[in-house]
């Protein structure tokens, strides 16, 4: 994926959501769109180097939207979500990721599933079963590499995984995938800590056949790709020891 022209700047704060001060190597401050839904814990701190789109739109209230931010110094993440879908779809169309070659159509934001959800991508090619992708951007880098999802306590994201859960009961293929937009994370499990409704869902969904993939974003000047697959782990339930960790 192609980046277009970024402003460097440095982040004054992240507030109501979806609103940065950032102030900009001239020294003025301006306010940019964040478009990210989630904590952004330990991606939003205040110094941080970031990197701006100049959209310019007389179209858009905000003229600047957020799209990279230095964490700790030395990794980047890619903070605005919208960007996981396109990123994922391209890698599965230049055929980077192994589990899901074959599938020659690819069909975005489909309606599907008992509770009206819509799929992100939806895969399907004749002698195959469909297979439905639901794609999760993950920015959290804990300790040791490992980064978790998600970050903040998210019913949505259960609602997600029960339709793929109905997925596989009716036969079909059935997808969680880990945009893993964060250059510092090396292996991926759920974030017990954060939210243990979800993990304990996501339990549940592999042991009915929801595949779980988690692919990390290479960045580059002015380009994303997703071509480096990392190690998915269920973990450990908050409290208990290294013994009862529950790997796929």
């Amino acid at each position: 994926m192609n980046l277009p022209d970024l402003l460097e700047g440095r982040l004054v704060r992240r507030y109501k959501r979806f609103l940065a001060d950032v102030q900009l190597a001239d020294g003025s401050v301006v306010v940019a769109h964040c478009p990210n839904t989630g904590s952004m814990k330990n991606c939003a701190e205040p110094g941080s180097r970031v990197w701006l789109q100049d959209v310019n739109s007389p179209k858009r209230k905000l003229r600047y939207r957020w799209e990279l931010v230095e964490v700790a110094g030395r990794y980047l993440a890619c903070i605005n979500t919208g960007r996981a879908n396109e990123l994922v779809r391209e890698a599965i169309m230049a055929n980077r990721i192994e589990a899901l070659k074959g599938y020659s159509t690819i069909q975005t934001e489909r309606p599907y599933g008992r509770e009206r959800s819509r799929i992100d991508l939806l895969l399907s090619e004749p002698g195959l079963p469909n297979c439905f992708v639901e794609v999760k951007n993950l920015t959290l880098l804990e300790e040791g590499g490992l980064g978790t999802f998600p970050d903040a306590v998210t019913s949505r994201g259960r609602k997600h995984l029960r339709e793929l859960m109905a997925v596989v009961e009716s036969g079909e293929r059935s997808v969680l995938f880990f945009n893993v937009a964060h250059s510092g994370v090396q292996r991926v499990e759920p974030a017990w800590d954060i939210d243990p409704a979800y993990a304990e869902t996501l339990v549940e969904a592999v042991e009915a056949g929801v595949e779980v993939l988690a692919y990390g974003v290479q960045f580059s000047p002015g380009q994303l790709n997703l071509s480096r697959p990392l190690a998915f782990e269920l973990g450990s339930r908050v409290g208990t020891n290294s013994q009862n960790s529950r790997g796929v």
